[in-house]
């Protein structure tokens, strides 16, 4: 397998959309420190697992060799990263965080779903052609 600079992916850390996710983790990270203390036991919690396992997730699919659970490994993520977008709403709306902050928020969610959706696709396609294979032998 190869990434978009034609590099050979030999960990997960070699995927795009793990880099990207874990820009979102870290900006997130960022972001909890701004967070009052009150927000401890909820959205400082829930923002903080939910970053982790984005990357989490895609690590350990990554590591399991079936595309089936990589997929699903990887949605898992799709969904982490949507609930931080939810979360990081929430900020804006109690003022936790600016328009901006938010606005910065959705650039990066969105580029890490458009590549998590691309590796989701990617790996279809190799189950796909996996299963024609056993099909027609």
């Amino acid at each position: 397998m190869e990434n978009s600079s034609n590099e050979k992916i030999l960990s997960f850390e070699d995927l795009e959309c793990w880099k990207s996710c874990n820009e979102v983790k870290m900006f997130v990270a960022e972001i909890i420190k701004k967070l009052p203390n009150e927000e401890k036991y909820d959205l400082i919690d829930n923002l903080k697992r939910a970053s982790r396992s984005v990357t989490r997730n895609i690590a350990e699919g990554y590591g399991r060799f079936h595309y089936r659970e990589n997929i699903q490994f990887c949605r898992t993520s799709r969904g982490s990263l949507y609930e931080i977008l939810d979360d990081l709403i929430t900020c804006e709306f109690e003022r936790y965080i600016s328009e901006d902050e938010l606005k910065t928020a959705r650039i990066k969610i969105n580029k890490a779903l458009s590549l998590l959706n691309g590796y989701i696709n990617y790996l279809n396609r190799k189950l796909n052609a996996k299963t024609k294979n056993l099909i027609d032998d």
